[in-house]
């Protein structure tokens, strides 16, 4: 049976619509990606009526929901084997993430292991069936 997180706050978001960069919809040469405002004239930054907002810090996510996934849990990044034993005592807290850069076989590895521990992985079947069709 899968792990199962502890009770948490209801996660609410604030705002889920992204911020868009000043006038990108002008320019074809502006990508959306925020940044702020800082013309000495620049009506956004005044915050005038009809603009769009600013990102500020009113937006900013509950201190005891923020960084959790909608699965409960928070996601601690695992570089190697070893990694898994630091989430032995927190198994209901947090999940672990299977870095990129690892290999099929250590994929393997910390899947297995992961199971052993009761420790629920993110992204544990990642490269993970392509390594054992090739072994058939």
């Amino acid at each position: 049976m899968a792990v199962r997180p502890l009770r948490h706050k209801k996660i609410i978001k604030k705002r889920t619509k992204k911020f868009t960069r000043f006038e990108q919809e002008d320019h074809k040469c502006l990508k959306e990606g925020w940044r702020r405002s800082h013309g000495i004239d620049n009506r956004m930054r005044r915050r005038f009526r009809g603009n769009k907002p600013m990102a500020n810090i009113g937006y900013g996510s509950d201190k005891t929901t923020k960084h959790l996934r909608p699965s409960g849990f928070r996601t601690f990044l695992i570089k190697n084997p070893a990694d898994l034993e630091l989430l032995l005592m927190n198994n209901r807290q947090f999940a672990g993430e299977i870095a990129h850069e690892l290999s099929a076989r250590k994929r393997a590895a910390i899947v297995k292991r992961a199971a052993e521990l009761n420790v629920r992985l993110t992204n544990g079947k990642g490269k993970v069936k392509v390594e054992e069709k090739k072994a058939e």
